[in-house]
């Protein structure tokens, strides 16, 4: 798989990074040079730049080119980087990926072809055709955003496919998480803040998360429990931090986290519309929750 260090053993805790911009609206490299160092600080396995998070549908291809590039230059093979190159067009995904390939990704999150709710067998021939460029790919299952889910049949035959090692599981279903562990060998990946510890009981390997952008070293702490079969510290931490794994979507996300990180200092609050900032009443629950957690000073 192209030397890549992903494998289908993929496990631990991946933080699905925002995209800071400046106050003129620009994407800020360095803000983002600085998140990554934060995270690779606090221990986490793997960044995901540009996927939901990270803003992607407001990115031109060179910003997204450029925050890939960034991110793996950043991280400088301390961590893993799994680029968001996924597309509602597999021509487009296939450019994104190949960039992404030739700049040094350790694989790619695959988002399900969105809008247009394409087949079954179109969603296997997709699917497959990214992977046969060899970067290892991270199909990512959100039919909350895409109307579409991969139906599990589809999944079992993509993991026949030595290119695809994973799936981030994004619908809400510790059930479901459940169905693909027993029925193939990907490695699942929490892509619910608030599910990860459910998942991870079932057979999950981790999180892909947005928390981590503000919580890095708790949810990192809370997957090596769970890794470890430490459930009741694992437990512990996933109580003391629901609130905020929940409150970061009080909001379409990514607004809540980016409004948390400018709150932390950390960034500037700069949207894109057609995201725009939070309403005054679910920024000041959020702000709440943060003080709560220890991330905001009282």
């Amino acid at each position: 798989m192209s030397g890549s260090r992903a494998t289908r053993e993929l496990q631990g805790t991946f933080t699905a990074i925002v995209t800071p911009f400046d106050k003129g609206g620009a994407v800020d490299t360095g803000k983002l040079r600085d998140l990554v160092e934060w995270q690779i600080a606090s221990g986490i396995t793997g960044i995901v730049p540009v996927g939901t998070t990270g803003e992607s549908p407001t990115l031109d291809f060179p910003e997204h080119e450029k925050v890939i590039e960034t991110t793996i230059a950043a991280a400088r093979g301390r961590c893993l980087v799994i680029a968001g190159t996924g597309a509602n067009s597999t021509a487009e995904a296939l450019e994104l990926t190949r960039h992404a390939l030739g700049a040094g990704a350790d694989a790619t999150l695959q988002v399900t072809p969105y809008y247009n709710k394409p087949p079954a067998t179109g969603l296997l021939r997709h699917f497959s055709a990214v992977a046969d460029l060899g970067l290892p790919v991270v199909l990512y299952n959100v039919p909350g955003r895409t109307s579409r889910e991969i139906p599990l049949d589809v999944m079992v035959k993509l993991a026949e496919h030595p290119g695809v090692i994973a799936v981030k599981e994004a619908g809400g279903s510790v059930e479901r998480v459940s169905r693909i562990v027993r029925a193939c060998t990907l490695s699942v990946l929490s892509g619910d803040d608030s599910l990860t510890l459910p998942m991870m009981a079932v057979g999950a390997r981790g999180v892909i998360s947005v928390a981590t952008n503000v919580a890095p070293e708790p949810v990192v702490a809370m997957v090596t429990h769970a890794l470890a079969g430490r459930f009741a510290e694992a437990r512990a931490l996933h109580l003391k931090y629901h609130a905020l794994f929940t409150d970061l979507f009080l909001e379409t996300n990514p607004v809540p986290v980016k409004a948390a990180l400018a709150m932390m200092g950390r960034i500037e609050e700069v949207y894109r519309l057609p995201l725009c900032e939070m309403e005054p009443k679910t920024r000041a629950l959020l702000a709440a929750t943060l003080r709560e957690a220890g991330l905001l000073k009282a």
